[in-house]
């Protein structure tokens, strides 16, 4: 019996692993700078971004309400001819303790945003050298798009000059051109030309921000002209923060606000004598009604100095509360018995006023 032996495999070689690891290197570089530079695509909410934008402004209006209660003993009108400078400096203020200091504003930490600079991300999408790429630790990190570099300096300046010189200069020069009142001036044409221009300036830029807010629509990118000049995007700052703010009482808010306004709306327009009158066989007290002091004006509540009664029921009304309202309600009836008042006699003579003739 003739046993045959097989050849065990050849031992590898102790510098195998490197030769396999030269040949996976250019396939791993592709690999990393694919999952390191590409852009994922997200989507911030628009409603978001006006109400952080909605927030600072409230914000910035009660920071201006408190300063303004300082100089309240002071002398009246004082601030209004420096409120440029006092908007200029809130905003300022806001502006060195959030974007200064890589901070979100106030209104965009409640929405849980941030500024990010949208060109730095862009420019990841550029190829580095293999040198800088090796072992870069961002296989293992999980990426949500979010990610992305803060505002750099000269975007932080910018952006101050931008919001807070722009609107300044801008304020001052419009009140002075109207105190000036450069566009009724026809012997200055200087300054007529100077007011025209200004006019068309102030058109351009509503019309692009018209525009940009129409992109903005579409895109969710950029809410102001100067974001979109500064390439200052909003984006959230946390993905998984959920919503603290409870709308409950905002809700309960609104509904009363405008159930006020519909009353303030209507109650003008009702006449009170005849929701009175309309409610009066469904009173209760009526004894109290029948005891009522029939010496008094039933309108006015007072006793009648030029008094006048209601005929035919011949009930005492003050001449001019009774005058104006038939002036006012082309069929009037008598506060007290409901019944129509068809003329108006003096007390104690015998001249009568037909209530069509007031």
């Amino acid at each position: 019996m003739i046993c045959v032996r097989s050849n065990p495999s050849p031992a590898p070689q102790e510098d195998a692993w490197v030769t396999s690891y030269q040949r996976q290197v250019p396939h791993w570089h592709s690999v990393s700078l694919s999952h390191q530079h590409s852009t994922i695509p997200i989507s911030i909410s628009r409603v978001n971004q006006f109400d952080a934008a909605r927030l600072d402004i409230e914000l910035s209006a009660m920071l201006k309400e408190q300063l303004v209660k300082v100089f309240s003993l002071m002398k009246p009108g004082m601030l209004f001819q420096y409120e440029p400078e006092l908007d200029a400096f809130l905003e300022f203020l806001i502006w060195r303790f959030s974007i200064w200091v890589d901070k979100p504003t106030p209104g965009i930490a409640l929405m849980n945003l941030r500024c990010r600079d949208e060109r730095a991300v862009a420019l990841r999408g550029k190829a580095l050298p293999t040198s800088l790429v090796c072992l870069t630790p961002y296989l293992s990190a999980v990426r949500t798009g979010l990610e992305g570099p803060g505002l750099t300096f000269a975007q932080k300046m910018w952006y101050c000059v931008a919001a807070v010189g722009g609107q300044y200069i801008w304020a001052r020069l419009q009140s002075f051109s109207a105190f000036r009142r450069w566009g009724d001036s026809e012997r200055r044409p200087l300054a007529r030309r100077a007011w025209g221009l200004m006019q068309r300036i102030e058109g351009l830029y509503k019309a692009a921000s018209f525009g940009n807010l129409l992109i903005f629509l579409y895109t969710g990118r950029y809410r102001n002209l100067i974001e979109r000049s500064l390439q200052a995007r909003l984006v959230y700052e946390s993905p998984n923060m959920n919503q603290a703010v409870s709308f409950e009482y905002m809700n309960r808010q609104l509904v009363w606000n405008e159930f006020s306004e519909m009353l303030l709306l209507l109650l003008p327009l009702l006449n009170s004598s005849t929701v009175k009158s309309f409610l009066h066989p469904f009173s209760k007290d009526k004894s109290s009604s029948s005891k009522e002091d029939d010496s008094i004006c039933p309108i006015c509540r007072a006793s009648p100095t030029l008094v006048y009664l209601a005929l035919p029921c011949q009930h005492r009304y003050c001449y001019y509360c009774l005058r104006t309202r038939c002036a006012a309600v082309p069929s009037v009836q008598c506060s007290r018995c409901s019944e129509p008042v068809v003329a108006m006699q003096r007390h104690g003579s015998v001249v009568e006023h037909k209530t069509q003739s007031q």
